[in-house]
């Protein structure tokens, strides 16, 4: 499978995923023009990673900042990742940014996926 890498900038986020490696990361800032043409490569990656995925899938966000727009299809991801058996995320957050843990925590409540919360 092919490695999904995208770099950021200042409106979209860096996203990396290397099955080969067990890499699975979204960071940066999320506010695309078009938040679901900018998200569907990425659903559409994930999709055709659970058809042949690792034992084990930790995935990373650390996320400095998203839009509304962004969330919804965050959310769509964690949708897709709960369907992926052994499957864990990794939430990173600013220690002072309780926003940005709060949106982890709200996730968290959304879907069944264990939540590990880690500050930087």
């Amino acid at each position: 499978m092919e490695i999904f890498n995208l770099e950021g900038t200042e409106d979209t986020p860096k996203v990396l995923f290397d099955k080969g490696n067990g890499i699975f990361e979204l960071s940066g800032r999320s506010l695309p023009e078009d938040t679901a043409e900018f998200y569907e490569p990425i659903l559409n990656w994930i999709s055709e990673y659970a058809t042949d995925l690792n034992d084990k899938t930790e995935f990373v966000f650390k996320l400095e900042y998203f839009n509304t727009a962004s969330s919804k299809l965050i959310l769509d991801l964690l949708s897709l990742l709960e369907d992926i058996e052994g499957t864990s995320i990794l939430w990173y957050f600013h220690e002072d940014d309780e926003d940005m843990e709060e949106a982890g925590e709200e996730f968290s409540e959304l879907v069944e996926i264990p939540f590990e919360f880690k500050t930087y």
